[in-house]
């Protein structure tokens, strides 16, 4: 077994070659890489090696010699060690090329390097874009405090300003915060699976400014939900709807099954491209509703739709891209495995007056195989995966439907170039670049959309 380089606690001057795919940079002792915080190709640093298995190791930066021109400064340590934001020490056309970056290396290394990829779609304001926040809630020093956890650890970090999302969002959670302290609600605690509130969520619609709440906790009983609901509706004119959403399960997924609204509407309404949409407390909606409608054009103007063609959306949620699509297609086909999902499909096509959009409740390779059995030959398959992308009886599916086109939608570089390789060894070749978008400003995620032909 060949002998590591390093050990625990030892220094090391380094110089940083890479970023990792996490945005960590990436400097080696004797070829061994050290993953270190904060730290950007061609920074001479000395680290402090923090843990080190058998092929590669953890530090972080006790002094940095120089900065890189492609340093962000005065940026806040916090967001970097929660992983909130842990790319904003890179300044944001680096950023995008990052971005770009990452999807070129996957598909050199998969071989497929004739397949190109275009510089990645930014957004004019990257800081405030989120129109969801997920806010875990723990007592510090015996009062509820709204924060974070360290990367990497159980460690809980007390924050009040996240950075990346709507500043309104940011705005009622402190109201919020200060209500449930007047109620000497407690905040969970995570060792002892005792206290009540586990996480806040709200959610804000872009275009309708409509704010919903949803306070989990971890027993049914809230006390004084409703007196709580109500002030904090008093509080913020602009929050329209507040629930309770009941997980009380040893758990790391934030929210449980069941939900009960305690004051206002059952829905938010909000709007891509022109296309209304009501929004459930668990509903799945874009969280970057600028991007995505740039996104929903682009789908558009690459599967050049006529009027005439016939088309499917795997995986499609509660109709986002189905909806967007409809105007301009003959027929749309939606299908998602999330019954709840579906439901609110439908009701977003009534609500839009749109009548030439269908939706099942069903695994997309079974109603692939079903829509195949029937004679159905869509011109276009639209897929917008989750980040494990395609499953392999998807795509051996979606060979029995010939479709011409298919448009792909991905939020992981890596299951996209996966992906990729089966459909052009299966009758389908890329045609133009990969489109990368920064759905995700100062992180490392990165979505992109791909366009393939039937050979």
């Amino acid at each position: 077994m060949k002998e590591i380089p390093v050990e625990k606690n030892q220094e090391f001057e380094v110089t940083v070659e890479d970023l990792s795919y996490q945005g960590r940079g990436v400097a080696k002792v004797d070829h061994y890489p050290l993953f270190i915080d904060d730290a950007l190709p061609g920074e001479k640093i000395l680290a402090h090696v923090m843990k080190a298995s058998r092929n590669y190791g953890f530090a972080k930066v006790v002094k940095r010699y120089n900065d890189s021109p492609d340093r962000q400064l005065n940026t806040e340590s916090a967001y970097l060690q929660t992983g909130i934001a842990p790319l904003q020490h890179l300044k944001y056309d680096a950023q995008l090329r990052f971005k770009q970056g990452q999807i070129k290396e996957l598909l050199h290394k998969a071989h497929l390097d004739q397949i190109t990829v275009a510089p990645t779609q930014g957004m004019a304001e990257p800081l405030h874009y989120r129109n969801k926040a997920q806010i875990p809630v723990r007592m510090v020093n015996d009062q509820l405090e709204t924060g974070f956890f360290r990367q990497r650890s159980h460690q809980f970090v007390p924050m009040h300003d996240f950075l990346i999302q709507d500043p309104r969002i940011d705005q009622v959670l402190e109201v919020i915060q200060t209500v449930l302290r007047e109620f000497e609600v407690p905040a969970y605690n995570e060792r002892q699976h005792n206290g009540v509130i586990r996480h806040i969520v709200i959610r804000r619609g872009h275009y309708s400014g409509q704010v919903m709440v949803t306070l989990v906790t971890r027993s049914r009983k809230l006390p004084a939900g409703k007196q709580i609901a109500q002030q904090i509706m008093e509080h913020c004119s602009d929050v329209v709807s507040v629930y309770q959403n009941i997980n009380s399960a040893k758990t790391n997924v934030i929210m449980g099954r069941d939900e009960k609204l305690l004051a206002g509407k059952a829905q938010i309404e909000d709007q891509l491209n022109g296309i209304k949409f009501a929004i459930s407390p668990r509903s799945f909606f874009q969280v970057n509703s600028l991007q995505t409608e740039k996104i929903y054009q682009y789908v558009a103007q690459t599967a050049k739709l006529s009027g005439e063609e016939t088309l499917i959306d795997a995986y499609c949620g509660i109709g986002t891209i189905s909806l967007s699509l409809a105007k301009q297609a003959k027929q749309v086909y939606g299908v998602e495995i999330v019954a709840d999902a579906i439901e609110d499909a439908k009701r977003n096509a009534a609500l839009n007056g749109i009548t030439n959009a269908e939706f099942k409740v069903a695994a997309a390779e079974e109603q692939f195989a079903k829509w195949a059995k029937a004679g159905l030959k869509p011109d276009i398959v639209v897929f917008d995966p989750p980040r494990k992308g395609l499953e392999t009886k998807v795509l051996e599916s979606t060979l029995q439907l010939m479709p011409q086109k298919i448009v792909y939608v991905s939020c992981n570089p890596a299951t996209l170039v996966r992906d990729l390789k089966f459909l052009t060894e299966n009758g389908y070749q890329v045609t133009g670049p990969i489109q990368p978008f920064d759905q995700f400003p100062q992180t490392n995620h990165v979505e992109s959309i791909t366009v393939l032909s039937r050979s």
